[in-house]
């Protein structure tokens, strides 16, 4: 199959949080083109069963092919893991995740081989982090705890609220008794809450952000597959944004983190893909 290396990455996450990954992609592979699809109008994914997620994550794969992409990214983790696995097995271009680049590099940085993981119920409940590192070393012990209300708190743009603090304390609690040393940020919401998480885990647990580890992961696989793009010229306009509701509230959130000066968001019916 032939593949046009200036074609765009597709990126889609349930939401705001796959920003985070968009972000990563930005300032580690700068010459990638991204299109970027956030299904705002029926986030949150992590409540949702894995039917629905399967079935979101496909029609939002539908309409990133109608965008010419040469690669998609899943930055979102419960559709990472609920939805990958089924996906990836439809499509003959790359697909990746978030889960399986933030397990790996949690599995090397801990010491005594206790890692939490934080994330929504769906990603939780599958067990996919414990799956992934306990593959790779099966004396590891991987503890979980779904912190939900993260999600509408980042969405919200709470980043630094004395609710979120109270919110963050209280999910966090019994992880603080479980002497781990390193946390995944098991949500691509969840990175934009690390300084939260940080003051009240401490500077002896390890924090692992999987939106960097994928951007990590995805030049790689482009460079392996002679994918990657050689260069954007200046005055492309390289991001595109959509979203399937409240476009205006979405392109202010994605400035107030983008290191880029996001100029337009499209709203799209997605149910109709």
């Amino acid at each position: 199959m032939s593949i046009d290396r200036l074609a765009p990455i597709g990126v889609f996450d349930s939401g705001v949080g796959g920003l985070t990954v968009a972000r990563e992609i930005m300032r580690n592979l700068p010459a990638e083109r991204i299109v970027y699809f956030g299904d705002t109008a029926r986030v949150p994914y992590g409540s949702k069963s894995k039917e629905t997620v399967i079935r979101y994550s496909r029609q939002i794969i539908r309409f990133l092919r109608t965008q010419g992409v040469k690669a998609i990214v899943v930055a979102c983790n419960t559709a990472s893991a609920l939805a990958l696995e089924e996906i990836e097995k439809e499509l003959e271009i790359p697909i990746i995740g978030v889960v399986k680049p933030g397990a790996r590099v949690a599995a090397s940085v801990t010491k005594n081989k206790r890692i939490g993981v934080i994330g929504t119920e769906s990603t939780i409940h599958s067990h996919m982090y414990r799956s992934f590192i306990c593959d790779i070393d099966p004396e590891i012990t991987v503890i979980g705890k779904a912190c939900p209300l993260f999600v509408p708190l980042v969405e919200e743009g709470w980043l630094k609220d004395p609710v979120t603090d109270e919110v963050a304390g209280r999910y966090l609690k019994e992880l603080k008794n479980e002497n781990i040393d390193s946390l995944i940020l098991g949500c691509t919401h969840y990175p934009l809450l690390r300084s939260t998480v940080k003051k009240i885990m401490g500077d002896a647990v390890e924090l692992v952000n999987p939106a960097y580890e994928t951007a990590r992961e995805l030049g790689s696989l482009l460079k392996k597959l002679n994918m990657d793009n050689p260069g954007v010229k200046e005055e492309e306009f390289p991001y595109r944004f959509y979203v399937s509701d409240a476009a205006e509230k979405f392109k202010q959130f994605a400035n107030s983190i983008l290191p880029y000066d996001v100029r337009a968001t499209q709203q799209v019916n997605i149910e109709e893909y």
